[in-house]
């Protein structure tokens, strides 16, 4: 099982990005995915989940700004941000938690992190 995170780059304030990050393997079901943040020097965040229901939770950040979103038939997470600025500067990580097919374990998995550079 592995997650596929891409869309990063570098934008200007201002500007957007769409992150997208598929996961793949023996999958029996995906539960809640998710993105996560690390700034350098600090502490990997919260920015956004969502259930397989499409409950979204969100960060401190503004949640106008970020919008988090699925495709359950694709297994793929989705990150739309708009309006970025400097301090979203950051690697940014997805997340899945699901359930294999083969031994119907429970995996907590993460991505291998896009970087988002946003110049003022």
């Amino acid at each position: 099982v592995q997650l596929q995170a891409s869309g990063g780059g570098l934008v200007q304030a201002g500007g957007s990005l769409r992150l997208s990050c598929v996961v793949s393997g023996s999958i029996f079901v995906v539960n809640d995915m998710g993105w996560y943040r690390q700034a350098p020097g600090k502490e990997r965040e919260l920015v956004a989940t969502v259930t397989t229901g499409g409950t979204t939770m969100y960060g401190y950040l503004e949640k106008g700004r970020f919008t988090i979103s699925r495709d359950s038939a694709k297994n793929t997470v989705y990150l739309q941000m708009n309006i970025l600025k400097p301090e979203d500067t950051a690697v940014y990580y997805c997340n899945a938690k699901l359930i294999t097919t083969h031994r119907h374990e429970y995996l907590d998995v993460w991505g291998q992190g896009t970087l988002v550079t946003v110049s003022s």
